[in-house]
C-alpha cells in the first residue's frame, strides 16, 4: 500500500513539473530597439576595375568567371586591338559571354 501511495505521488509530481516546463513561458533575447542599418564598409565598396589598366591577376580575382585563361585573353585582345572604347567591348574576347558580362558590368569601368 505505501509503495503504490509513494509511486502515485511520485507520478503527480513529474505529471506538475512537466505540464509547468510546456506552459512556461520561452525567455526571449531582447532585441535592440534602434533600426537595423547596414553599413557598407569602404573594402566592399571597391573602386570600379579599368578594363584598360588592369592586369590579368587582378581581372582574375575581381571577377565573377573569369579565370587565368579568360584574364589573359582579355590582356591580349587589349593589347592587339588598343584600349577598349566601351565595357560592351568585352564581348569581342573569346570565352567572355553575355552572361559573364552582365554578372560583372557593375564592377567594370573604361576610361
Amino acid at each position: 500500500m505505501r509503495t503504490g501511495y509513494f509511486y502515485s505521488l511520485i507520478f503527480t509530481l513529474l505529471t506538475s513539473a512537466s505540464i509547468t516546463a510546456i506552459a512556461a513561458p520561452v525567455a526571449t533575447p531582447e532585441l535592440p530597439k534602434a533600426p537595423l542599418v547596414m553599413e557598407v564598409s569602404a573594402a566592399s565598396a571597391k573602386e570600379k576595375i579599368d578594363l584598360n589598366d588592369a592586369d590579368a591577376p587582378t581581372l582574375q580575382k575581381e571577377l565573377s568567371g573569369v579565370g587565368e585563361a579568360k584574364a589573359k585573353a582579355i590582356v591580349a585582345y587589349r593589347e592587339t586591338n588598343g584600349p577598349f572604347a566601351s565595357v560592351d567591348e568585352l564581348l569581342e574576347v573569346k570565352g567572355i559571354g553575355k552572361a559573364i558580362l552582365d554578372r560583372n558590368r557593375e564592377k567594370l569601368e573604361v576610361n
